[in-house]
């Protein structure tokens, strides 16, 4: 709910700041996510390897419901864009927890990006002049990147908007 709440919060800011672009980090493991709206805080089942999957795909799911819900918004073309990505395996804090995975890390550490290099999808997603209206995508690499059959699930993207709405307590339209 965090993607979702920060850019509610900062909307307002944003179509003053137009042509604004909203990019949102998820990750390759989007793939193995699931959104199980019988179970979304994890109170029957919980795996925090899933649970990280599951919130990749919400991610995406925001980001293509967004960007949907942006187009045609103004007179303007392209006063927002809302694209996903993933940044690589990265060698950063993340699997700090897991003594498993900091081992895995470790080993596997010559195929893991740097912070820098890991930062550039992001950083094209931002900036790069060609994305000026690209919107609702994914991409990895600086490239448009392949989305699971459940990241392009509109149905479950627009059930999953009006959940994360009621959970929180606004009203978004």
């Amino acid at each position: 709910l965090g993607h979702f709440l920060l850019t509610f919060l900062l909307l307002e800011r944003l179509k003053q700041s137009a042509p604004a672009r909203i990019v949102n980090v998820s990750s390759l493991a989007h793939h193995g996510g699931r959104i199980r709206f019988h179970d979304l805080h994890g109170e029957k089942s919980y795996n925090r390897g899933l649970a990280y999957c599951h919130s990749k795909l919400a991610n995406v799911l925001f980001t293509r419901e967004l960007a949907r819900r942006l187009q045609g918004k103004s007179q303007r073309r392209a006063e927002f864009t809302a694209n996903a990505l993933h940044p690589g395996s990265v060698h950063s804090e993340l699997v700090r927890h897991s003594f498993v995975m900091t081992w895995l890390w470790k080993i596997f550490s010559f195929f893991l990006k740097t912070p820098w290099e890991g930062a550039q999808t992001s950083v094209y997603c931002a900036v790069a002049e060609e994305l000026d209206s690209v919107t609702g995508q994914y991409f990895s690499d600086c490239q448009p990147a392949y989305v699971s059959p459940r990241g392009r699930d509109d149905e479950t993207a627009k059930k999953l908007w009006s959940v994360s709405c009621e959970l929180l307590g606004i009203q978004w339209d």
